[in-house]
């Protein structure tokens, strides 16, 4: 068993290793936020108001403020001495370090952005200040303008419509949440939001920003259009925060690179959550997360080191738009087929209802569920366990209950 144990990084990831760890092992979380470690998937939730910040705490790391330190960031790694310096000169030594540092919001190349701190108005959609920020800014009649249309801009701009702002969302691609979901699926999710008074433009690029004095005024678009805007929400994706492990001298690509142990190219550092890449991937996804977390978890606390290998997750995407007028939908794998896959497709435009499954062989490969969820558990089973699809007719797969 490992005895000093330091933690970078106190998002879901971090969070859940600590707790993992903690009491068995002497453990250290540095959290660069000033809050108690937090739900990230719930903060739309908290922007719509539905809940308080208190209500998406996760459960306490034992040992208290002695194992979880707030508002400190690690600045330096020194692997030779094997110390982690902080931002207020202090220093933490480590028999195992583990960098949970997440993502950072990408922030677009618009005109009138320039670097360092942002114009008034203008908010990223990644931690619980900005989302405090937002929550602090929207109200009745206030006019938002979301830019990027992926899973981040959907939940800002349901949530800020909820919040009485008049809503605009620009997205560059075809169809809103396209990393994730078909173009048809796309429709039913515009034709949401269109519902709740958001106005969408796709196939729309954001070129700058017009700004009155210190804050925002409005967003100029490619073909010279501007939308009025007291407020700019930035949901153009996430990067994985990899600069510390950089500077440290350790492997990286796209994230922070990783094998089975979840152990960078220092066999005393580890690395976990949507910073790290395992087997050339980033997940950038909660599931993901949790999974390295536990598997880490068990690793660091078998003084054996025969526990369970991490060989990679088969993650689904699950959105749930509550309130008035509620709407779930669920994507995992391929939605999009590959010639001679078998496509299982129905839709119920009246009632918002879509389900497609891709079948290849005689495998589940991807899903597309909205509205009705009551079959996507035992679809994604059988998709994470790659099990062959039942021998019934393929149109079972999208009755009540999967058919499985």
């Amino acid at each position: 068993m490992v005895s000093r144990i330091v933690v970078i990084g106190a998002g879901m990831a971090g969070a859940r290793l600590a707790r993992g760890l903690a009491p068995a092992c002497g453990v250290t979380l540095l959290g660069e936020e000033p809050h108690a470690p937090y739900n990230r998937v719930l903060l739309a939730e908290v922007l719509a108001g539905r809940y308080g910040p208190e209500v998406i705490a996760l459960p306490p790391v034992p040992g208290g403020t002695e194992t979880v330190r707030r508002g400190v960031r690690a600045v330096r790694i020194d692997r030779v001495e094997r110390l982690v310096h902080c931002a207020d000169g202090s220093a933490v030594a480590y028999d195992r370090l583990v960098l949970a540092t997440g993502s950072n919001p990408v922030l677009p190349p618009l005109r009138g952005l320039g670097r360092g701190r942002l114009p008034d108005g203008v908010h990223p959609f990644r931690t619980l200040d900005d989302c405090l920020a937002l929550a602090g800014t929207a109200r009745t009649g206030v006019r938002a303008v979301v830019v990027g249309g992926g899973l981040l801009g959907v939940s800002a701009a349901r949530a800020l419509a909820e919040r009485g702002s008049d809503v605009v969302l620009v997205h560059q691609g075809a169809a809103l949440m396209d990393r994730h979901l078909d173009p048809a699926a796309g429709a039913l999710v515009r034709g949401h939001l269109e519902g709740l008074g958001v106005e969408v433009h796709t196939q729309c690029r954001a070129r700058g920003l017009r700004s009155a004095g210190a804050g925002v005024s409005g967003v100029e678009l490619a073909d010279g259009f501007v939308l009025d805007a007291e407020c700019v929400v930035l949901a153009c994706g996430v990067r994985p925060r990899t600069g510390l492990a950089a500077d440290a001298g350790l492997e990286v690509r796209q994230g922070i690179v990783v094998d089975d142990s979840l152990r960078t190219s220092d066999p005393y550092i580890h690395a976990v959550g949507d910073c790290a890449e395992h087997a050339g991937t980033v997940y950038g996804l909660a599931t993901a997360a949790l999974e390295q977390a536990d598997a880490l978890a068990a690793l660091l606390v078998d003084e054996s080191g025969a526990g369970p290998r991490y060989t990679g997750t088969r993650a689904l995407t699950r959105l749930t738009l509550g309130g008035t007028g509620s709407f779930d939908l669920a994507a995992f794998g391929e939605p999009s087929p590959r010639p001679g896959d078998d496509v299982l497709q129905l839709a119920d435009a009246t009632r918002g209802a879509y389900r497609k499954v891709v079948v290849r062989g005689d495998r589940l490969v991807g899903g597309v569920l909205l509205g009705d969820l009551a079959g996507v558990g035992a679809l994604a089973r059988a998709w994470e366990g790659d099990d062959p699809v039942p021998d019934a007719p393929l149109l079972d797969l999208l009755t009540t209950d999967g058919g499985l």
